[in-house]
């Protein structure tokens, strides 16, 4: 009965200083994914690469202190795949897969286009590249579940100021159009909302204001997965109890079927 937990950290060293490790040890989660770790391989300590006995595996962007991506699970994996075969996207450290038998887990971290016009354009790019990687991925014929930070909500459910948003990076209506044809077309699932339909599910939220506490938030942290694993999923939750980061770690536990 697998335990993945999906965590954006905002930065892979401030997360250790507000105890996500410690939590981490808690958990008895077979595979954690994590994104923006903000950190190369010589800011990794044994305590980021190998936490509790887990095996690390990491995509490092090559610009310092900025996104990055990894894996980690109790076994080591059969194969591991760092990028997607992208030179733009790859260079920035956003894609990880570590394959067990017949499952891939995934850690992805989808650009950001809110800080402006070029990163938006960015964010249209990897989108147009990463989709017919998704139709491989799928044509595997593997389990698969991805992991990781979007970056897109992808209905009105799915943000709590919906109505202010429809014209930012997050929430464009082609964004959200992209997220549709990831399920409806190349078949993959949203697994949180298939086990979880209730509002104010959200996984970020800004730092500006009394957004967490007000929890005017974002749900744009995702498992998404094939359907047969994604019908093996039972039990999904957001850990808000402690902060580690802006993003709270998504957690989902599947019974996996021999």
């Amino acid at each position: 009965m697998p335990k993945i937990i999906s965590a954006n950290l905002n930065g892979i060293r401030s997360a250790a200083k507000k105890g996500f490790f410690n939590w981490m040890g808690t958990q008895t989660a077979d595979f954690i994914c994590v994104q923006e770790l903000k950190a190369q391989l010589p800011d990794m300590t044994p305590e980021f690469l190998n936490p509790h006995g887990y095996h690390g595996h990491f995509h490092y962007a090559e610009k310092k202190g900025y996104s990055g991506t990894g894996v980690y699970s109790k076994v080591e994996p059969d194969a591991v795949h760092i990028g997607f075969g992208s030179p733009e996207f790859d260079a920035e450290g956003r894609y990880v897969r570590c394959d067990f038998g017949n499952l891939s887990v995934i850690s992805v971290y989808c650009p950001s286009g809110s800080s402006g016009p070029e990163r938006q354009e960015a964010k249209f790019r990897f989108m147009e590249l990463f989709l017919p990687h998704l139709l491989a991925l799928k044509a595997l014929g593997r389990e698969v579940v991805i992991c990781g930070d979007w970056n897109i909500a992808h209905h009105e459910i799915d943000l709590k100021n919906w109505k202010g948003n429809k014209k930012n990076s997050g929430f464009l209506p082609e964004e959200r159009a992209w997220l549709t044809r990831v399920f409806d077309e190349v078949g993959f699932v949203d697994v949180h909302r298939g086990l979880d339909k209730r509002e104010d599910q959200y996984t970020w939220w800004s730092n500006r204001g009394q957004a967490y506490a007000k929890n005017v938030g974002w749900r744009i942290d995702y498992h998404v997965a094939t359907p047969g694993i994604a019908a093996q999923a039972h039990t999904v939750s957001v850990y808000k109890d402690e902060r580690f980061s802006d993003h709270a770690p998504l957690i989902i536990d599947y019974t996996i079927k021999a």
